[in-house]
């Protein structure tokens, strides 16, 4: 029985093309306008602490635009620097200059549950911010209604088992009632070890994943 469905966005519900080709470079080119002081004291706790690990990153200055770059262009999974790319994606919708896109069968299969009372939640790790505006303004309108929460690296990291128990308790479920779909095999093995339903996405343009014991989906029609 599925009671609850916890679905990834990048390559599950959204082509990682618009990650990738749209959203980051749209924040790496306008992220000089929008650090403030919150965001530096993040991201100097982050640096330092890259420092200590021996990462090398790019030296300090101010705005340290060197620094966030050498984030985005390792693909890190900061809170620091997720909360900075929300922001200016805010921004970006706000102006009409980005929309949300997800794949055909993702409306649908969102109404579908909801009628079916299944409670739908998003995981991520875009800060919640950026999650809800990705849903909120998509070509057939606002999925946010069809959603009922979201969790973020806030609650922990996708591939560590403790962040599906955490959620699990969130739904306020059992973890074997919940359903978690997505791309990278290593974050369902988390999620099965926390004692969830799991199904690996396959979607056009994602990266090829290790064998694994998962079901394979390549539509939200496909969940039964």
């Amino acid at each position: 029985m599925i009671r609850g469905i916890l679905l990834d966005i990048e390559g599950t519900t959204t082509p990682i093309s618009f990650v990738y080709d749209v959203l980051f470079p749209y924040a790496r080119a306008h992220a000089g306008d929008h650090i403030g002081e919150e965001d530096l004291r993040s991201l100097r706790v982050d640096f330092e602490k890259d420092s200590l690990d021996r990462l090398e990153p790019p030296a300090w200055s101010a705005p340290p635009i060197d620094y966030v770059h050498w984030l985005m262009d390792h693909d890190r999974k900061t809170t620091a620097l997720k909360n900075l790319q929300g922001k200016i994606w805010l921004e970006g919708y706000r102006r009409g200059e980005l929309h949300g896109i997800v794949f055909e069968d993702v409306p649908g299969a969102l109404t579908k549950w909801r009628q079916e009372t299944i409670d739908v939640r998003i995981y991520s790790s875009g800060s919640i911010l950026a999650q809800k505006l990705l849903f909120g303004s998509t070509p057939v309108g606002d999925l946010t209604l069809l959603l009922n929460g979201y969790f973020d690296t806030t609650t922990g990291a996708k591939a560590e088992t403790e962040s599906y128990v955490k959620i699990a308790s969130a739904f306020g479920l059992a973890a074997r009632d919940i359903l978690f779909v997505s791309d990278v095999v290593r974050e369902l093995d988390a999620a099965r070890s926390a004692g969830m339903q799991t199904a690996l996405c396959v979607r056009p343009g994602n990266p090829a994943q290790p064998s694994s014991e998962h079901a394979v989906i390549r539509s939200f029609e496909e969940i039964r």
